[in-house]
């Protein structure tokens, strides 16, 4: 039986290894003059995700990824080797010009998410994050060619693995996203 493949991370089994996370440093792919970038706190909604925007390691169908306040990242070196991505894009994703990594990516719109910043924790020096707790954009991972006839798998795979699987975010994410459109609109009072 072939196992799927979804992320280096997830597919060892991590499991998380410090419960008193306060947060560490981020490491692009570069051998020298590497991209460093602090995060100060804990993260939070880590999850595989099967977007087609987020960075990922050579050979992974998913992304790991989760997010930090803001206010508590701050490139400590080597951040003239980033750009954004796509200046277009609600998550202005950061990433090495060399290595291509995304090492973080600020939502600075009136959205929902404005204030959080997406990272990919695999990229810490240091272990101890918060493991994933599910698969986001599950679909999402054919639009990038991966055959729809396998689907069945991949859904039993992050299942096996402990992560389940959604075709947008988690309910708790959709909840808060709909109860900040809900207010802004007016049809639910703060």
């Amino acid at each position: 039986m072939n196992i799927v493949a979804i992320h280096p991370t997830v597919d060892s089994g991590y499991r998380a290894t410090d419960a008193s996370f306060g947060g560490g440093t981020l490491v692009c792919n570069c051998t020298s003059n590497a991209v460093k970038v602090k995060v100060k706190s804990d993260i939070a909604h880590n999850h595989a995700c099967g977007c087609t925007k987020c960075w990922k390691p050579e050979g992974a169908v998913f992304s790991v990824v989760a997010v930090a306040p803001s206010d508590q990242i701050e490139v400590i070196e080597n951040g003239d080797k980033l750009a954004v991505v796509d200046t277009s894009a609600l998550i202005q994703r950061h990433a090495c010009k060399q290595c291509g990594v995304h090492m973080y990516g600020p939502v600075e719109r009136d959205h929902p998410f404005k204030g959080l910043s997406f990272i990919h924790p695999e990229r810490f020096q240091d272990g101890g994050w918060a493991a994933p707790g599910f698969a986001a954009f599950v679909s999402s991972i054919i639009e990038s060619g991966y055959q729809p006839s396998k689907m069945d798998g991949v859904r039993s795979r992050l299942k096996e693995l402990g992560l389940e699987p959604y075709d947008c975010l988690s309910p708790a994410l959709m909840d808060y996203i709909a109860t900040w459109t809900a207010k802004k609109s007016g049809a639910l009072a703060d």
